[in-house]
């Protein structure tokens, strides 16, 4: 076979992926000229997708059944369904908890400890914690939103700060959290363990969090009491144990199993019952239907891409590019080549969960070529892809507090100072930790 058939049937694998992601953007920005609400959320991935699965395979010149067994393959790979049931579990702790009034207990509970004088670094690091604990940036940002929104009107801080430094708190949760999405897609793509992971990010999630505290203790005006609302600290052992149990390096499935029974345990010791329980759960299998769904499709599509040669020509050609900015060590140009990958991907698709998933298979080829450790990649992936996603004045986040506040979400992800802060970080330790890497 002639290097050039093979050059060009790579092209033509990646073909697919590109038509999804140009659906996606192509979509996302009509909606949003045409004034819709969460323009780029309304049409559901896993169905954008769908066209670009009939693309890959009518390109891949093999019979039907040949090209069900292919898709079904990548679809149906051990890192995918992993991957799948940790959101299920993921899902229905984050379901139970909440609905036990574990998120308000902790945001109440924080609250009560914030000096007055450092409101917004304790803000920042309330919503850190709640994210952390719940794995979602969304759901920080839905429950802490409206309570900051309050804070800033009686003490009259800059809304765009406020509503910034909620996102930053908000998205370093998300990018450390063992049960976020975003974790689980990157550990299975890189095939680590999340405890590996998580020890790797904060390396660099935690001095880019004290820089963060550090400009916001300057930032933050005249002090003012804030009131609190009663709350039980029984209702935030959960996300206490479960966080405990996972840097102890218990299984995952073990450690979401348990919180889930440890979080109903200790709403059963109030007021909470069986059948909301068991509903409950179930609220948390559908809430993870769509990433669920994306997962598997993109594990068939990627397959694809593999068998065609797709990803190897993806990694040579960011290698490549790397390489031209200098005389760089191999370690920190493919270091740069993941980062930018999916800072990339993210850009197009605004979500951080499934720029992951896309640019995880190439990431990984490129961690494999310069012997990057799993655990470090993975790491890259998470934190760059939440580094985009808190800075995107599209996304999710910064419409959600645009609206909450009133406010431009261009105002919202311009004063994310830890996004900023964490992706300057991790370039340096990329340049730092080059041999280490």
């Amino acid at each position: 076979m002639q290097p050039s058939f093979d050059n060009t049937k790579a092209k033509l694998s990646l073909l697919p992926l590109l038509t999804f992601v140009a659906l996606f953007l192509g979509a996302g920005l009509y909606l949003q000229s045409q004034g819709v609400d969460y323009a780029f959320y309304q049409l559901p991935a896993p169905v954008a997708i769908l066209p670009a699965i009939v693309l890959a395979f009518w390109l891949n010149k093999t019979s039907i059944n040949q090209s069900v067994e292919t898709f079904i393959k990548g679809a149906g790979h051990s890192n995918i369904i992993t991957m799948c049931l940790i959101y299920l579990l993921a899902g229905s702790f984050s379901a139970v908890a909440g609905a036990t009034g574990g998120v308000d207990a902790v945001v109440n509970a924080g609250l009560s400890l914030i000096p007055p004088s450092f409101l917004l670094p304790g803000l920042f690091l309330i919503a850190a914690v709640v994210s952390t604990a719940m794995g979602t940036s969304m759901g920080t940002i839905g429950a802490i939103g409206p309570i900051a929104y309050a804070v800033s009107i009686k003490t009259g801080i800059d809304p765009a700060l406020m509503a910034g430094t909620i996102v930053s708190g908000a998205m370093f949760g998300d990018n450390l959290s063992i049960i976020s999405d975003t974790t689980i897609a990157a550990t299975r793509t890189q095939g680590c363990e999340m405890k590996d992971k998580f020890k790797e990010n904060l390396k660099i999630a935690l001095p880019a969090a004290f820089f963060t505290v550090l400009l916001l203790v300057f930032l933050t005006p005249e002090p003012q009491a804030v009131e609190t609302k009663p709350f039980d600290w029984l209702l935030v052992l959960p996300y206490i144990f479960i966080l405990v149990l996972a840097v102890m390096g218990l299984n995952v499935f073990a450690v979401l199993f348990s919180g889930i029974i440890f979080a109903a345990a200790v709403g059963f010791a109030g007021d909470y019952e069986g059948g909301a329980f068991v509903k409950d759960v179930y609220k948390g299998f559908t809430d993870m239907q769509e990433i669920f769904l994306l997962s598997m499709f993109i594990g068939g599509l990627s397959e694809f891409i593999r068998i065609n040669g797709g990803l190897e020509y993806i990694a040579k050609k960011i290698h490549k590019v790397t390489s031209s900015l200098g005389k760089l060590n191999s370690k920190v140009a493919d270091q740069l080549g993941i980062a930018a990958l999916v800072m990339t991907s993210n850009m197009c698709i605004a979500n951080n969960t499934v720029s992951i998933i896309v640019a995880g298979p190439v990431a990984k080829k490129l961690a494999d070529d310069s012997d990057i450790s799993p655990k470090r990649s993975a790491s890259l992936l998470d934190i760059f892809a939440c580094v985009m996603q808190g800075s995107l004045p599209y996304g999710a986040q910064a419409l959600l507090l645009g609206a909450t506040f009133s406010i431009s979400p261009w105002d919202v992800s311009t004063s994310s100072f830890y996004c900023f802060i964490l992706a300057f970080t991790a370039v340096a330790v990329i340049i730092l930790r080059r041999n280490k890497a």
